[in-house]
């Protein structure tokens, strides 16, 4: 089955297609400009990205809203996550803002969140959540993953996620957990059309 990815982000395409090879992952087949963002909600961001970029193809297409909480700055950086120094901002700006904003504070405990949405035909079927556990170390550790990877402390496997083999991290990530539910999701409807269309040629 052909499941349409929207992300112009290389690691997440890469974490997309390595949790489901029985899947023909692709990236929507033309460049689409992207919409603005104004959720206030990861939710709120994967359907309108959703819903949007659905609008461009046609079958199924997905797209995620993902971010990193952190209790002691009251959730944040949240929703702005991928712009948290700046609408240009690098991976490099954002870990840095979060360290200067962390200082001296020792409650770091922290999450990473996705939210996938799901359209079909431009038209939404549902959404899917995914977070997992840890803390923000003060300094980063591993060039592995993106985004905040590196500061990401995972205690289970007592590395940051930047320097979890890919692997390990795709089986406890917050985007596996939410893909693993989406393509479950999907196998399930495939099974249960296949079914159908079998009875109705009895």
């Amino acid at each position: 089955m052909t499941v349409y990815c929207a992300t112009s982000n290389p690691g997440k395409l890469r974490e997309f297609q390595l949790a489901a090879p029985d899947f023909d992952v692709r990236q929507l087949p033309r460049s689409v400009p992207p919409p603005e963002e104004h959720g206030s909600t990861f939710e709120d961001n994967a359907a309108l990205k959703a819903l949007y970029y659905g609008g461009f193809t046609e079958g199924y297409l997905f797209a995620d809203d993902s971010g990193l909480e952190v209790d002691a700055l009251g959730g944040a950086p949240g929703v702005h996550s991928a712009r948290y120094a700046g609408p240009e901002a690098s991976d490099a700006d954002n870990n840095s803002l979060l360290l200067q904003r962390l200082d001296g504070i020792a409650d770091r405990r922290a999450r990473f969140v996705c939210v996938i949405a799901l359209v079909k035909d431009g038209k939404l079927v549902r959404t899917f959540r995914g977070a997992v556990e840890g803390r923000i170390l003060a300094a980063p550790r591993g060039s592995g993953g993106f985004g905040y990877d590196p500061l990401f402390y995972f205690e289970p496997f007592g590395c940051t996620f930047g320097e979890a083999p890919i692997g390990d991290k795709m089986l406890v990530s917050h985007r596996a957990q939410a893909l693993d539910a989406m393509f479950t999701f999907l196998r399930g409807n495939a099974a249960s059309a296949g079914t159908q269309s079998s009875s109705s040629h009895r």
